[in-house]
């Protein structure tokens, strides 16, 4: 277990909140409601920017842009909960000072503003010292329009009578959120994923697109976006509308459970390969996740976009990340340092790069947890699937929100026949 956040402040007093992540200043002891908890169930490490592996290094020009874009929707949308975290109101003030930067920033000039607007973190769970990273990519496929014997696996559009439940802290549906239809005047658990590939949904005029392979089709789901190209080369951009509530279950983890791929192989070509092999057994395997996504087709991205994230915003292949969002707040630079296979034929390479958290992911759970963009296609797809791998995660906290640089009232005097605490043990707020 990570040793939480501990930092000097003032007299040798600590503020921290044990498994509640990083608190900021005020006691409710002094007649003030306590301060909130910025990251929850993490343990942080404040470090040096020198101390992070090929920072120096990075191309902090292309994290900057993509860092900016962020802003924009940061600047444009209030924060998913109420009242706004301090987090996000900390970096729409970062992100007014990023507007006032040159059209064109290069990178000695990107590397000097991250430096100044914000303090490096590791951040880690409580339970253990690295983080997580997978990678996810957007599909492309041959489709069609219309429905052919070529062509004959739906892709479909949200359906009219799917109920998505708000979250119960308010705000937007999340992809976790769970999912109904009305029968008889009640709410019931909607459509799972045998059910709507036996049919439930046709013939309603929710098929945007058919294309030739239903397990190109399941990948489309689990990445949650999917270019098809269409026979007169046109290219059609889905993104994820919705989902049918049910559990997702990784079938990567059956296939190991069963002992049918050993672990240390398993990749999402591995997956495929065993699909192909086995058709009858890997429809029914693809059935074991009842999760079920729809689609929207995304007028609005232009050739070069990659797909839209949860932020509202074309990603950013190498550059955006999928983090918990119930943690996290998405405009967040992260810098990841891990050894991925990323190499010529999946040979190991240092991963040391600042990424802008832009989406999310109903598997990315924990506050060092990330799902690595790496764009469109075969080959990014390639890429993304061989990525399960550890990786230490440093989050770059705003300076105002910088606890070594924040004032912290003194505590009242304590009545004498109160005991006092030990000058080395925490006075919690």
């Amino acid at each position: 277990m990570r040793t939480h956040l501990v930092i000097p402040v003032l007299s040798g007093l600590l503020t921290g909140v044990l498994g509640s992540g990083l608190a900021l200043a005020g006691s409710s002891r002094q007649g003030h409601a306590p301060a909130p908890a910025l990251f929850a169930q993490a343990a942080l490490e404040p470090v040096g920017f020198a101390e992070l592996p090929g920072w120096a290094g990075d191309d902090h020009a292309q994290a900057l842009a993509t860092f900016r874009r962020s802003c924009g929707s940061i600047a444009r949308k209030p924060d998913l909960v109420t009242p706004p975290r301090p987090m996000f109101t900390a970096l729409r003030q970062v992100c007014a000072r990023a507007a006032r930067l040159p059209g064109k920033v290069g990178d000695r000039a990107a590397r000097a503003f991250f430096e100044k607007e914000f303090h490096p973190y590791r951040i880690s769970a409580l339970d253990r010292s690295e983080g997580f990273l997978t990678g996810y990519y957007e599909p492309e496929v041959e489709g069609a329009r219309i429905r052919s014997d070529e062509y004959a696996t739906p892709l479909y559009a949200r359906p009219g009578d799917l109920v998505i439940e708000a979250p119960p802290g308010g705000g937007p549906p999340t992809n976790k959120s769970g999912a109904f239809r009305e029968v008889d005047g009640r709410l019931v658990p909607y459509h799972d994923r045998a059910a709507i590939e036996d049919g439930v949904l046709q013939d309603k005029g929710l098929e945007i697109a058919w294309i030739r392979d239903p397990t190109d089709a399941f990948f489309a789901h689990i990445q949650g976006s999917v270019r098809v190209r269409l026979p007169d080369g046109e290219v059609l951009r889905l993104n994820y509308d919705g989902h049918n509530g049910q559990p997702y279950t990784p079938i990567g983890r059956l296939l190991i459970e069963r002992g049918l791929v050993p672990r240390e192989k398993m990749s999402m070509d591995a997956i495929r390969a065993y699909i192909a092999a086995h058709p009858e057994e890997g429809r029914e395997l693809m059935r074991q996740n009842k999760s079920y996504v729809f689609f929207r087709v995304a007028d609005e991205l232009k050739a070069g976009d990659g797909a839209v994230g949860a932020q509202g915003l074309p990603l950013t292949a190498g550059r955006s990340i999928a983090v918990d969002k119930a943690i996290h707040v998405y405009g967040t630079p992260f810098f990841l340092d891990a050894a991925l296979p990323t190499g010529t034929d999946g040979a190991s390479e240092p991963f040391e790069r600042l990424m802008i958290a832009q989406d999310t992911g109903s598997a990315i759970v924990g506050p060092a947890r990330a799902d690595i963009f790496f764009g469109a296609g075969k080959e990014a797809g390639a890429l993304a699937g061989r990525i399960q791998h550890p990786g230490r995660f440093t989050l770059l906290l705003p300076r105002a929100l910088d606890p070594a640089r924040r004032r912290v009232p003194l505590p009242r005097p304590r009545p004498e026949s109160a005991p006092r605490l030990p000058a080395t043990v925490s006075e919690t707020p």
